[in-house]
């Protein structure tokens, strides 16, 4: 199957954005080393797909919070039908039908991107002054070469880290810059991927089956560990594109991830188990407990009193006197005075 639609479609919306910032009056020529109009054109490449992306992204996390909810369904399903993978199988179709959710929804938007990348790492790599096929994809000469000899900080966009000597000198590339550059970049670009399947895991927990746990552990550090061996053989404009997209990655899904917040258990990486409490909750604080826990009512003892101040008479501080009604003390209206002396034995006179 031929892919020249993708490699149509990716240089058209690259042209569109370099051509929108040069209309703008972003400047062709370097500054600070960098040929901006081309480096932002890849940045919104990225801004491009993922505001495209974004109801099915939204749509992920949502078949992610069913998923979640059907766990406990899902693991007596597993019980009942132990040995018997047809009809488990069939009911957990059938379980997913009724609930409208699907398995691998969460795996969509990867399978989106992937032909963008493809089709961005063609059409960089093609930028060679070698190169003879200048106005393929719709390119004009004069594009071709302006991307050719774009650069960021004095590096062509077009360099890789594994770069070799005759393609550096076709580049005017110093190879020690390119290096240094390249490295700085690939190393982002794999903590970013990390981030990213860590922000997920964190917030939506680890899933119960086992399958699925399995594919959270090669997102989390499957990938980014061959970032560090293919992140060699991809253009600089690549890893920029990469690094992007991680970035706008990790703010989407904190703001995706706040709106629909996870179920209450998904936060401790695991479903309790049936007769199993719930963990205790802390304070706003995170480690301080209540002062009914630090000073519970034991069955038949009365609670001390507190202090003024909350503070406790063992910690230095006087209990409060009760208030005396002075009313209640006085006599009524119209009562024989009462005598304190009266009923003692007289003194004898001596």
């Amino acid at each position: 199957m031929s892919l020249d639609w993708i490699y149509w479609a990716i240089s058209w919306v690259l042209l569109l954005w370099h051509s929108a910032w040069d209309a703008v009056g972003v400047s062709e020529n370097a500054v600070l080393g960098t040929n901006w109009s081309w480096i932002l054109a890849i940045v919104f490449l990225v801004v491009t797909l993922r505001v495209v992306l974004f109801p099915i992204f939204v749509k992920q996390i949502k078949s992610q919070r069913a998923m979640q909810a059907l766990q406990p369904q899902l693991k007596a399903l597993q019980e009942k039908h132990k040995g018997d993978r047809e009809t488990l199988q069939k009911e957990m179709m059938e379980l997913y039908r009724k609930e409208k959710a699907n398995p691998l929804m969460g795996c969509l938007p990867i399978f989106l991107q992937a032909p963008v990348f493809i089709g961005l790492f063609h059409v960089l790599r093609r930028l060679n002054p070698a190169n003879g096929q200048k106005t393929l994809y719709g390119w004009t000469v004069e594009q071709f070469e302006s991307a050719t000899h774009a650069r960021l900080f004095d590096v062509p966009i077009a360099a890789k880290f594994g770069s070799s000597p005759a393609d550096l000198a076709l580049l005017n590339a110093n190879g020690t810059s390119v290096k240094i550059l390249a490295g700085i970049l690939v190393a982002i670009m794999i903590a970013t991927t990390y981030l990213t399947s860590r922000q997920m895991i964190l917030k939506t927990g680890w899933a119960e089956d086992p399958q699925q746990r399995m594919i959270q552990r090669l997102m989390l550090y499957g990938i980014p560990a061959s970032l560090l061996v293919s992140g060699a053989i991809f253009p600089i404009g690549v890893v920029i594109y990469w690094v992007t997209n991680n970035l706008f990655t990790l703010g989407q899904q904190q703001w995706v991830l706040r709106k629909y917040p996870p179920p209450p258990t998904a936060t401790t990486g695991r479903l309790p188990k049936p007769g199993e409490s719930t963990p205790r909750r802390t304070t706003a604080t995170g480690s301080r407990r209540s002062t009914d826990a630090r000073n519970p009512v034991q069955p038949g003892k009365p609670a001390k009193p507190a202090g003024r101040f909350g503070r406790s008479k063992a910690n230095g501080a006087q209990p409060e006197k009760p208030a005396v009604d002075t009313k209640a003390l006085a006599p009524k209206p119209g009562a024989k005075p009462v005598n304190p002396k009266k009923g003692r034995p007289a003194k004898r006179q001596g």
